[in-house]
């Protein structure tokens, strides 16, 4: 069975876009299970929230509730994880990471790749351009995002 990533990542885009309309960072996730069926999604809330851990992967994973095995979950991000992300993908075992683009920030991709994640890049335009764009209009809250100063 083939699987849509393009699909997939629809749904994530459509989760960062509500970021964006709340006046957040425009990064969404979605989590799927091996048929393709939709278990949860999420956006990044750091702005929204006042709370640094609450990236766009971490919301999906949050929303998707408690799981009896991640291994053939598929973690689908509009943008290459960051290092805390990449390590709840490690943690909790996703067999399948789905980027939307790693242009703005490459994150953890090629860790997760030499630890035997199959890790997908999309290259979105669609993806590349949504963050592009905020990172330019807010360098500051960006930096803050990734942890630099």
């Amino acid at each position: 069975m083939s699987l849509d990533y393009a699909a997939m990542l629809a749904v994530a885009l459509a989760e960062a876009r509500k970021g964006l309309a709340e006046g957040g960072i425009p990064i969404g996730a979605a989590i799927f299970d091996a048929r393709g069926q939709l278990v949860g999604s999420g956006h990044n809330r750091r702005v929204q929230h006042g709370d640094p851990s609450m990236h766009g992967e971490t919301d999906a994973f949050r929303n998707a509730g408690r799981q009896r095995s991640y291994r053939d979950l598929i973690m689908v991000t509009t943008l290459a994880p960051c290092w805390y992300c990449s390590g709840l993908i490690r943690q909790f075992g996703f067999g399948t990471l789905v980027v939307g683009e790693s242009r703005n920030f490459q994150g953890g991709v090629e860790w997760l790749r030499s630890l035997g994640v199959n890790a997908v890049d999309l290259d979105s335009e669609e993806c590349a351009w949504l963050l592009g764009e905020y990172i330019r209009a807010n360098p500051e809250v960006w930096n803050e995002d990734i942890g630099e100063e």
